[in-house]
């Protein structure tokens, strides 16, 4: 299965990757309209920096995902392609996928439900941050 995967020797910390990842997702056709609504939207890829590193930090969609079997309401679910998703009807905002995500990449919203990286799947196919990572450090491929 193809996934996210971060070069952090090349991440340069810009942050383009969390904003092309909210955008993408806002459902709106212009970048500042997405910005400009009355609640932004959130990235499901985040850029952390520890120390001189600067890395993105995105779902990996674990072959045994913990998220998956923590989830008490059954909102996350392995799709049979390996991705791991969100429905957000489902989600009783416990936070326990964020608790045991070994990662940290499933975040918590100002709604109920969370958030996390669902590899573009509907705005596209190809990954927003991998499409405008100018330094390549995010890639989309099958390890």
């Amino acid at each position: 299965m193809k996934k996210v995967h971060v070069n952090e020797d090349k991440c340069l910390g810009c942050r383009l990757c969390e904003y092309w990842c909210a955008f993408s997702h806002s459902g709106e056709k212009y970048m500042p309209d997405a910005f400009n609504l009355q609640k932004p939207p959130v990235p499901r890829i985040v850029v952390e920096e520890n120390d001189k590193i600067t890395f993105a930090v995105a779902c990996r969609h674990c072959d045994d995902a913990i998220c998956v079997k923590s989830c008490i309401s059954g909102a996350l679910s392995k799709q049979a392609d390996g991705t791991v998703l969100v429905d957000e009807s489902k989600c009783v905002g416990c936070h326990t996928c964020v608790l045991v995500c070994p990662f940290g990449a499933i975040r918590m919203d100002e709604g109920k439900a969370v958030k996390k990286c669902d590899l573009c799947l509907k705005t596209g196919g190809v990954p927003s941050c991998v499409q405008h990572c100018p330094n390549r450090a995010i890639v989309y491929e099958e390890r």
